[in-house]
């Protein structure tokens, strides 16, 4: 079987992405399997194999080493942000049916795109901090008015974006302007919510062979 770990990605997180897919290419058994380094940036897509480069072709998301081509039978992808983590890659590998980690494409984009997911989990009465969406370049409200919607302090983060990347603390006029400039450096849309004093519960959900276990 051949299993390619795919790392990298398009934004700031490439880095702990890579290190995310060194971490399982070290610990898979490379007696059960033939285990691909794949890299996905901006420079290209590429198989790392024996210090050498050989590009991904995109058809079928295969490479030729100049002796023979090589598919892939299921892909652990470990990519953070765009475009592993949006979306994008889950629908190109769904559209090659190549399975797969991860949840599906719609689940990716859905939940990657903050304001999309706090729709969506309003339909079902689940409470959540107050909130502003804002675009660059339109109807960029104030620091007074901010805070009179929503608050102080508050968050100031991009819409989409992973890994805490972008995201401020708001206490002050000054702080608001630099946080600004923080999250729309990450996107175009931003979001800005209450600051909520609480304990944060994180919970894993993982389905394996038609079963699935919350943790």
């Amino acid at each position: 079987m051949n299993i390619a770990v795919v790392m990298g990605g398009y934004s700031d997180e490439s880095i702990i992405s890579i290190k995310s897919g060194q971490l399982i290419l070290n610990n898979l058994d490379k007696k059960k399997y033939d285990i691909y380094e794949i890299h996905i940036v901006l420079d290209g897509w590429y198989a790392l194999v024996n210090d050498k480069k050989f590009e991904i072709n995109k058809a079928d998301f295969s490479f030729f080493d100049g002796f023979s081509i090589t598919h892939f039978d299921v892909i652990i992808n470990t990519i953070h942000g765009t475009p592993g983590e949006d979306g994008h890659l889950q629908a190109y590998w769904e559209l090659l049916n190549i399975p797969y980690t991860g949840c599906n494409y719609y689940q990716s984009s859905l939940t990657f795109n903050k304001r999309d997911t706090l729709s969506v989990l309003s339909k079902f009465n689940i409470a959540k901090a107050a909130s502003i969406y804002m675009t660059k370049g339109k109807d960029i409200l104030l620091y007074d008015e901010v805070v009179k919607k929503i608050g102080n302090p508050f968050f100031v983060k991009p819409n989409q974006s992973g890994s805490s990347l972008g995201i401020s603390k708001v206490h002050s006029k000054d702080e608001f302007e630099k946080a600004l400039d923080f999250a729309f450096a990450q996107d175009k849309d931003i979001l800005l919510e209450r600051f909520l004093d609480g304990v944060e519960v994180s919970v894993g959900v993982l389905k394996y062979n038609d079963k699935t276990t919350v943790f």
